[in-house]
């Protein structure tokens, strides 16, 4: 489908009506996406996206932006959870939250700039790499007193954050977990919290975005969002009652996944540009 077709009016009246008929399948997407979110303190788009292409045949760019509108629920329920049991580090949020603004932004003017596919074999790699030390990870000890180096590295955690997600389509709360607990020796279940109080912000900036360019399909987002709100606290009370080396090994799995996703998605669009190229001869 072409971008024009997807911006259209009609591509989201459309979007609608196929959505409504599959309501059932997309209740199971948001309570999955939700469960996920609360688990790992994810948005849950690496569910939702794929859910809404394969189940409500969304166009590949609505199902985006619709599943930044349904993540903010599916967050907010996560993050409430967290906070009540004061596993989410404040200042932290603060810092990433201005670089990842920031960052959404930025990313969607370089969309067409910079080569995607050298972006996500970059970021694949990056995911198994943190994957492996996650693997061999000690718990957190906690972070060192908040200085202006570590507020500015923040900062620019926060940017890259913003910046990848906004090309490579995959949730902040990936890179910002292992982030927090690789650099700043965060201790997982707050790095979870943490990410959930800034992928709010986030996700509210690029829904408005999306909604500008019609980008949106709030019936589908409404149903996902709402369904996950209470499989998301129920991942975040589970999460909480989490040891850090089981913490550890299942972020580790879900980022070998997502890398997983990210190269496959590499293959089929090598694959199509061969066959386009093939039938342009």
């Amino acid at each position: 489908m072409s971008t024009e077709s997807s911006n259209s009016p009609v591509s989201s009246s459309s979007a609608s009506s196929a959505a409504s008929g599959h309501i059932p399948m997309i209740v199971l997407v948001g309570l999955g996406a939700g469960f996920l979110s609360g688990l790992f303190g994810v948005g849950g788009g690496i569910l939702i996206v794929p859910g809404l292409v394969l189940v409500a045949k969304l166009d590949q760019r609505i199902a985006h932006g619709t599943s930044l509108a349904a993540v903010l629920p599916i967050a907010a329920s996560s993050m409430v959870t967290y906070w009540a049991q004061d596993h989410i580090d404040w200042p932290v949020v603060l810092f990433l939250a201005i670089g990842a603004v920031a960052g959404a932004v930025l990313g969607t003017k370089l969309l067409n700039v910079l080569p995607h596919r050298t972006l996500a074999v970059a970021f694949a790699t990056l995911l198994v790499v943190s994957a492996i030390r996650l693997f061999l990870a000690d718990s957190g000890t906690g972070r060192d007193d908040l200085d202006v180096f570590m507020a500015v590295l923040l900062v620019v955690v926060g940017v890259l954050t913003g910046i990848l997600a906004g090309l490579l389509g995959v949730g902040g709360g990936i890179i910002m977990v292992p982030a927090m607990m690789m650099l700043f020796h965060i201790p997982p279940v707050i790095a979870k919290g943490t990410s959930l109080g800034v992928i709010i912000p986030t996700a509210i900036m690029g829904t408005w975005r999306n909604r500008t360019k019609k980008n949106v399909d709030f019936l589908a987002a409404a149903i996902v969002g709402v369904s996950g709100i209470l499989a998301a606290i129920a991942g975040g009370w589970i999460s909480g009652r989490m040891s850090d080396t089981l913490s550890n090994v299942l972020f580790a799995s879900l980022l070998s996944v997502v890398a997983l996703r990210l190269v496959l998605q590499i293959r089929r669009e090598d694959r199509a540009t061969a066959k386009q190229a093939g039938s342009g001869k």
